[in-house]
């Protein structure tokens, strides 16, 4: 059986509620709250504590009903990545109750504490352990409760699936059930509970199946663009055509002609309504709209040389030793430059939203990461208290960080304002393509040296644009520098276009980069990859990852090329220590790169749903194969290009290779992030694997087939 998700947070019919009416409306029950670092900033929290709050304070609260059910209540969204299972996991074992009993309630900003959002891999790793020891509190609050019923001491007592026991004598218990009937107790705490052990773990650590599988799989799953309103509106917005263009004027008098449509103008907003989707998707070319263009001189193919005039000075993030000194006693030197284009989020989900007006009140339904960054925008936007804005996100089909910013909300929230109707917004995948923040492009400058025996002297790491996660050298040398350039405030535009995290922002450019130098010095060193590797590599739990990595693959070592298309990457994110070994084959005729199979060891710390690991780990993988083969945005200065799947082109079933993993045991250890590392080392391995197989060197990603080819046609001709 599979935890409960709760239809009340998803209702057709807004579902408002107050603080006054909080314990009227959970009945018989008792509430924990939990403030560990200053209080509990949901609406209904409590009524004493602050609305809003830091974004590094973190909340958690639960319900126990009368029938003994568990609801969980979490700012963090369910977008693929699979809190909605995991953080049930956490509650069920921390509370002894069973894992069907726990229902999910999430990202509803009346009904949930304040989050500062889903990204990062935070929603196990930091929301888990807050939630674990609120839980834990729970669970000692009903023990108590327990002994003064059963007039037994606590240390007398057991829990099993929500059933407290007199270990002496069996037949004496009493359920949280029945603790709990027609109660409203209400007890808070600041401290550290005592949260389980790993050894006593019974339902963490254990593989379950997605809860929310079905659902979708037969479209019964409800998101923000499927919620429908009596009179609702759908609205089409005025765009420029290139972006950051400012509006000067729009005549819709042609629009209009088209019966229904309304017009709402307000500011620089301009939107066509309509009850129907198809009519306002007519109307909307038949706007004739002048906007100022932003001029910059900088398209796909000069973008390059457009970041090193752009580049100031660089921020020197890590230094060691003296790089004169590590050039002076090298023996081989290895000197390149690395390119990563823009990349789109491209999520099958395009950005949408449905907002209603009760009253003074605003309710949002919307497809975004952060439910309560998205209320307060709303809230400043219009002018009103945040009380007065409620924001629920209901299934999101995936966001990869570009659902962080949220502008549909907003407009939709405003137009909900100026009409008093229901207004649903839901861009379109061009839209998507030019509106949505992107990966930003990247370049690496990098210099290394070798000894004879195949030692790295020194390494002169800089990155242009990309931040700098996953850019830590990772290997053990004594003389290094790490330099990132990033555009500073006031800085003239850069970017010509917004720009934002994507699936572990800047560590799938940044491991590239390392991971493919690391290919060459091997290469020079005339040694095997993973033995250059392990050389030069003093960090246990690397080391460990990589022959973890290697076992699973069946690795033999031999000098690269090898000819068998072997490619390695080495890499951490939020604190996980990844390796993915692959085998790929290139058509040297076509220049078509298609991966066999692959192999990924992580160390990421507490592991909570091992099935849920596995997942994300293929998605990973398979989202990785795009970034580094075929993704690719063109546009000439501010004017995007590609605005569809049929020029910007995305894993297809037929590029999946077979994939397995090693997730190493860490029961014992704090959760890391598993949502995000095994995508980082895609890039850097099949770089390396099209070298293993061709003996051909690509310092630039996407590896299309045109620069396969271009990169084996070199190579012959050396």
């Amino acid at each position: 059986m599979n935890p409960r998700i709760d239809e009340k947070a998803y209702t057709k019919k807004p579902f408002l509620i107050e603080r006054r009416d909080f314990l009227k409306y959970l009945g018989g029950g008792i509430v924990i709250l939990f403030a560990p670092l200053g209080g509990c900033h949901s609406k209904i929290a409590a009524t004493s504590l602050p609305l809003n709050a830091l974004p590094d304070d973190f909340n958690s609260f639960l319900h126990i009903s009368e029938e003994g059910l568990v609801t969980c209540y979490t700012g963090k969204i369910e977008m693929g990545q699979g809190p909605i299972i995991a953080l049930a996991q956490m509650m069920a074992d921390e509370l002894d109750v069973a894992f069907e009993n726990v229902k999910m309630v999430m990202g509803d900003t009346e009904l949930c504490p304040w989050d500062d959002g889903t990204w990062g891999s935070t929603s196990i790793r930091e929301f888990g352990p807050e939630m674990r020891k609120a839980a834990g509190k729970a669970r000692e609050i009903l023990l108590q409760m327990a002994s003064e019923k059963l007039k037994v001491p606590v240390s007398q007592l057991q829990v099993t699936n929500g059933i407290v026991t007199d270990m002496k004598d069996n037949s004496r218990s009493i359920s949280y059930a029945t603790l709990t009937k027609g109660k409203k107790i209400q007890k808070s705490s600041i401290g550290k509970p005592k949260v389980k052990d790993a050894k006593d773990f019974k339902v963490i650590g254990k593989p379950h199946h997605r809860v929310d599988a079905i659902q979708k799989v037969t479209g019964a799953a409800k998101y923000a663009g499927d919620y429908k309103f009596p009179g609702m509106l759908f609205a089409r917005i005025v765009r420029p055509s290139s972006y950051g263009a400012k509006f000067i004027s729009a005549d819709t008098s042609e629009a209009e002609k088209i019966e229904g449509i309304r017009v709402v103008r307000d500011k620089d907003l301009v939107a066509l309504l309509h009850e129907n989707r198809d009519k306002v998707d007519e109307a909307i070319v038949k706007v004739k709209a002048e906007f100022l263009p932003v001029k910059l001189d900088v398209n796909d193919k000069s973008v390059t040389e457009h970041y090193l005039r752009s580049a100031k000075k660089g921020n020197i993030t890590n230094t060691k030793g003296d790089i004169e000194e590590g050039r002076k006693i090298a023996a081989k030197i290895t000197e390149s430059v690395y390119y990563d284009g823009y990349v789109a989020h491209s999520p099958m989900e395009p950005h949408a939203a449905v907002a209603t007006i009760e009253g003074d009140k605003i309710t949002v339904w919307a497809s975004a990461q952060t439910p309560f960054l998205v209320r307060d925008q709303v809230s400043h936007e219009l002018g009103i208290s945040p009380d007065m804005v409620r924001v629920i996100v209901p299934f999101v089909g995936g966001g990869f960080g570009g659902k962080g910013d949220n502008p549909q909300a907003i407009i939709a929230a405003r137009l909900t304002k100026l009409t008093g109707k229901p207004i649903m917004v839901t861009w379109t995948r061009e839209e998507e393509f030019f509106f949505d923040t992107l990966r930003s492009a990247a370049l690496h400058t990098v210099k290394s040296g070798i000894s004879k025996e195949g030692k790295i002297t020194f390494w002169d790491f800089n990155a242009y644009y990309c931040g700098d996660r996953g850019a830590e050298t990772i290997y053990d040398v004594n003389h290094q520098k790490t330099t990132i350039y990033d555009q500073e405030e006031g800085d003239p535009q850069v970017h010509p276009f917004a720009t934002g995290p994507w699936r572990a922002p800047g560590n799938s450019n940044n491991t590239f980069a390392r991971e493919m130098q690391i290919c060459q010095m091997a290469a020079a060193a005339g040694m095997d990859q993973i033995e250059f590797r392990l050389k030069n590599l003093a960090d246990e739990r690397m080391i460990k990852v990589l022959k973890a990595a290697a076992e699973k693959f069946g690795y033999t070592p031999a000098k690269g090329p090898s000819h068998r298309g072997f490619g390695i990457a080495l890499g951490t994110d939020v604190d996980t220590y990844v390796a993915v070994i692959i085998e790929l084959r290139v058509d040297a005729k076509t220049g078509h790169v298609q991966v066999v199979r692959a192999s990924c060891a992580q160390d990421m710390g507490m592991c909570v749903n091992p099935l849920g690991t596995l997942m994300q780990i293929e998605g990973c993988i398979t989202m990785g194969l795009g970034y580094s083969l075929s993704e690719e945005l063109k546009f000439e200065g501010t004017n995007m290009l590609t605005r569809n799947w049929d020029s910007y082109e995305i894993p297809k079933f037929s590029w999946v290779p077979d994939i397995d993993a090693v997730i190493l045991d860490r029961m014992d250890q704090p959760p890391h992030g598993g949502g995000e590392p095994a995508v980082i080392c895609m890039g850097g391995a099949i770089a390396s694997g099209i070298f293993d197989a061709t003996g051909a060197l690509l310092y630039q990603m996407p590896m299309t087939p045109e620069r396969v080819l271009q990169a084996i046609k070199k190579t012959s001709a050396q």
